[in-house]
């Protein structure tokens, strides 16, 4: 039997770059085409502007342009909206990045309903998600797609694979769910409302945890504790905001080792 444990994420991305920053250089070269991400940022708030420095260094470090438009907080939903208009137009934009959380007075999907799905690098927008509800091809929000790449270079085949998802969020938990389903996995999506929640996680090849909010686990510490591969603080609580992948698997049985 294999031993539950952290898959390195921070190594797998590190490579990732390097090949995507490979591609990139290919593309210029052979087609004389340079990619360019378009990030707006509305207001202060600083986790974001952390997120949106992150995003625009590492799209230039892969060879890409990056544009950053900051909005401040009182900015109305009609500017922002026009300005997303623009970044459509904007053939030098090849993906448009709205950074979320927005301002109270702007309602967030109509926004991302205002971006071109074929730019829609979130995945957010409804035909990107009804795309891949479908399994048809479209933008996949980056979490979930994230998870897969890291499963697939960990376990290689998920046939038949018993997957958990816990988190039913249109971000992480639902379109995490459709990757595995389209990968041949067995799936089960658990929530705050789930019975025998430990017992759901004790039968699963596959844990994905996109809880969002700590204490949505609180009622279930003992589960978490007892599996080694899901990153948690002291409490035993998953770190908050997290999506974190833990796999149990046999490649004789293909059965979960006990927990």
């Amino acid at each position: 039997m294999t031993k539950a444990r952290i898959i390195d994420g921070k190594g797998f991305a590190l490579d990732l770059r390097t090949r995507i920053a490979a591609q990139v250089a290919t593309l210029k070269e052979s087609q004389g085409l340079e990619p360019g991400l378009a990030v707006v940022l509305v207001g202060d708030d600083p986790a974001s502007q952390v997120y949106v420095r992150n995003k625009g260094q590492a799209t230039l470090a892969a060879g890409m342009r990056s544009f950053e438009h900051k909005l401040p907080d009182t900015v109305d939903q009609a500017a922002l909206v026009a300005l997303v208009e623009r970044l459509n137009r904007d053939p030098a934009v090849n993906g448009i990045l709205v950074q979320l959380p927005l301002p109270r007075q702007i309602d967030p999907a109509a926004v991302i309903a205002t971006i071109d799905p074929a730019k829609d690098v979130d995945g957010f927008h409804v035909e990107n998600a009804g795309r891949l509800a479908l399994g048809l091809p479209g933008l996949v929000p980056c979490t979930p797609l994230g998870c897969m790449m890291l499963l697939r270079d960990t376990v290689g085949d998920l046939k038949g694979a018993r997957a958990l998802v816990l988190g039913r969020s249109a971000i992480v938990g639902k379109p995490m769910a459709s990757l595995l389903l389209a990968a041949d996995c067995t799936v089960t999506v658990a929530h705050s409302r789930t019975q025998d929640l430990a017992g759901e996680c004790r039968r699963a090849d596959i844990l994905v945890a996109a809880v969002g909010n700590a204490a949505a686990a609180s009622n279930n510490v003992s589960i978490f504790k007892s599996l080694p591969g899901l990153p948690s603080r002291r409490d035993g609580v998953p770190r908050p905001a997290c999506s974190s992948v833990a796999w149990r698997w046999s490649s004789a049985q293909r059965r979960p080792e006990p927990a």
